[in-house]
């Protein structure tokens, strides 16, 4: 009455070895995603450097791409000139998004045990907070 399966499942080739797209590492993932965190760190750095030209901010811009080329395996991260950045009316929200931003590379650093970056990050978030202060205080 039925016709044997004369095939393979789908769900057998589903669940057996598949070698058309890469697999990587939990490390690696966690590599990738950091290094995204401190590129997109790194740019919203080179706009405040733009509005605010500081040494700290060119000390950290400098560091921030050396960790990015280094998790990106020697790949250098792209990088706007201050000259060329757009000045925003609201170098405030800049740092609060910096802020946000280190946070984040910061939970992803200590998941993989990279204390350079999180050393980094923490500093990072300490200095923005820090260059909030006086604004935020101003506004209440």
């Amino acid at each position: 009455m039925y016709e044997p399966i004369r095939g393979k499942s789908v769900h057998s080739t589903m669940a057996g070895t598949t070698s058309d797209f890469p697999h990587r590492s939990r490390d690696e993932e966690l590599d990738i995603q950091l290094a995204g965190h401190l590129a997109a760190l790194l740019a919203v750095t080179d706009e405040l450097r733009a509005q605010v030209p500081d040494t700290d901010l060119d000390t950290a811009a400098d560091r921030l791409a050396e960790q990015v080329t280094r998790l990106r395996g020697g790949q250098a991260p792209v990088r706007v000139p201050v000259t060329a950045a757009r000045p925003s009316p609201h170098p405030a929200a800049l740092h609060r998004r910096a802020h946000t931003l280190a946070g984040r590379a910061l939970v992803v650093a200590a998941s993989r045990a990279d204390t350079a970056v999180a050393i980094l990050t923490a500093e990072r978030m300490d200095a923005h907070a820090a260059a909030l202060e006086p604004r935020e205080l101003a506004a209440h």
